[in-house]
């Protein structure tokens, strides 16, 4: 584990942009234009379906009726909110599956807990109101959604207007037994991570966290840990395209 110090991955590929894309990336920003740039950063996994929404990817676990994990840029300008919080939860239908539902969450004392945060899609009413599908849904007790959680998703910002960009990744962990919420049993996860990598080439840095599903008056660096410990527990890539060196 590591004391909230970020641990340097070295330069990577740059991702020259010629005229005319530079003219498209207020559209590509918006999920218009493909996302394979922003997803170059994403995690690399064949095993579940993945679904681009505008401002972030998930790929969807059905057997836990959530994302196993989401993914998104985060640039220095989308952190400056230009819409108000929506709150449109619904089911969404890009997952063929059919997700979780509002009838999940109904009286079970659980939040809906948001993986991709609605404050970090508030640059435009349409990943605003993207960030509410139960999709990026997950069961969180309250006082860890409205406390620490909620501290992490401000750090995140704050460095995405320190580094100019963020690239990060969250999810679930189902460390310990938590039962399931719903008629559609919709896992209750123990733990969640998150990752984060630096978008400047010339500044190279990334840092996980593993929060455990509960209130806590600890400090943030006591749940960090370095991105390869993580990666190796997950058994998954979460900046894939990245060179590993």
């Amino acid at each position: 584990f590591v004391r909230g110090e970020f641990r340097n991955l070295g330069q990577a590929e740059k991702f020259p942009m010629d005229p005319i894309l530079r003219f498209l990336f207020p559209l590509y920003l918006l999920g218009v234009l493909l996302p394979a740039q922003a997803q170059r950063y994403a995690p690399n996994d064949p095993s579940l379906p993945v679904i681009h929404h505008p401002g972030y990817s998930l790929a969807y676990d059905e057997s836990s009726e959530q994302a196993a994990w989401v993914a998104y840029c985060l640039t220095a300008g989308e952190t400056m909110a230009r819409v108000k919080r929506s709150n449109d939860f619904r089911s969404d239908p890009s997952v063929r599956s059919g997700s979780a539902a509002h009838s999940d969450y109904k009286g079970s004392g659980y939040d809906r807990g948001h993986l991709a945060p609605a404050a970090d899609m508030a640059w435009s009413s349409t990943s605003m109101s993207a960030s509410f599908f139960y999709s990026n849904m997950s069961p969180q007790f309250p006082g860890f959604n409205r406390g620490i959680w909620k501290k992490l998703e401000e750090l995140m910002r704050s460095w995405a207007r320190a580094y100019d960009s963020v690239y990060v990744v969250t999810g679930p962990l189902y460390l310990e037994q938590r039962g399931s919420i719903g008629p559609n049993a919709v896992r209750i996860p123990s733990h969640y991570f998150k990752a984060v990598l630096t978008a400047s080439v010339n500044k190279r840095k990334a840092i996980a966290f593993v929060l455990p599903n509960a209130s806590s008056k600890a400090s943030l660096s006591s749940f960090a840990l370095p991105v390869d410990r993580l990666e190796n527990y997950l058994d998954r890539d979460l900046f894939a395209f990245l060179p590993d060196g």
